[in-house]
């Protein structure tokens, strides 16, 4: 049986649908019920957290975890939390994290990155198997700055000329299903990336095309975009760790590319303009009063 962490977020909720598509009947782990009216139909949930772990009677019934929480502060605190409570069930599932593209890298000092290089040397001491999936930035980040695409026609980032090999999150999800339904994938790890890599400006021509209305990239520099997003409430921790990816990206260190999507899948990868025209409701506006679009 298959667990799955972080089941109600974009990654994850798309992991559901693939499993339960594959005819795989996995268990989302859920903070409270009503969260799980939101599965796929089929999908099984328990309720607990990573820092409240399910039972050891419970997670003795999964021999396959996804292990996915957000980037925050307290992220590594928690995942070694919920690992140490599969280690005391005393048995050995296979652990597939979703990390982020550069955490294997020991000279990448972005913390979001070190954050899942301290709990992959810690999963290493629990001598679990495990599969890191490290993924690139998501093509879902983009939707932060739809406001202002759609409003001001800028794409405002403090990227440089950087280049990013943008992945759509069910492309993620798409190769943890395989890795979660397939063996041979234990002490391995997959960069998970599109098709291409591209500059911020490059998107905004890309958005320009799609959406027909020119849209152009404002390369704001990294103590106005501290300002901005500490002014729009992001958690500081937060916000310093993005400027710190963000010169990551303009130091060049994420135009990576590989082909895991289409092995995984037997699919390519995902396009930014097949992803933005699906996601057109949230760039180009809506009609007053409208709710936001289903993600």
């Amino acid at each position: 049986m298959i667990l799955v962490t972080g089941a109600t977020g974009r990654v994850g909720f798309h992991l559901m649908e693939d499993l339960t598509d594959a005819g795989v009947q996995p268990t989302a782990m859920v903070r409270i019920d009503a969260q799980a009216g939101s599965l796929p139909t089929g999908s099984q949930h328990i309720v607990a957290t990573l820092d409240d772990p399910p039972s050891a009677d419970e997670l003795r019934n999964f021999d396959r975890i996804f292990l996915l929480s957000p980037s925050r502060e307290q992220q590594v605190e928690l995942e070694i939390r919920f690992l140490d409570a599969v280690v005391a069930a005393g048995h050995r599932p296979h652990i597939v994290k979703l990390a982020a593209d550069g955490f294997q890298d020991l000279d990448c000092d972005v913390r979001f990155m070190r954050n899942h290089r301290q709990v992959a040397v810690h999963l290493e001491a629990t001598e679990l198997p495990v599969t890191y999936l490290a993924a690139n930035m998501y093509m879902e980040n983009l939707l932060g700055a739809a406001d202002t695409i759609r409003d001001e026609g800028l794409l405002p980032a403090p990227a440089g000329d950087g280049r990013i090999g943008f992945v759509a999150t069910s492309d993620v999800a798409g190769v943890a299903a395989h890795v979660l339904t397939h063996d041979g994938h234990v002490d391995r790890t997959y960069v998970v990336t599109g098709p291409e890599a591209l500059s911020y400006a490059d998107v905004a021509g890309r958005i320009s095309a799609v959406f027909a209305r020119t849209v152009e990239y404002a390369d704001v520099p990294p103590y106005q975009a501290k300002a901005d997003l500490l002014a729009s409430g992001v958690d500081p921790w937060v916000v310093d760790g993005t400027l710190e990816l963000y010169e990551w990206v303009r130091n060049g260190a994420a135009d990576t590319v590989t082909d895991e999507v289409p092995k995984a899948t037997g699919e390519d990868a995902r396009p930014l303009h097949d992803w933005l025209g699906e996601l057109r409701g949230a760039f180009v506006g809506r009609p007053e009063n409208a709710p936001p679009p289903s993600l």
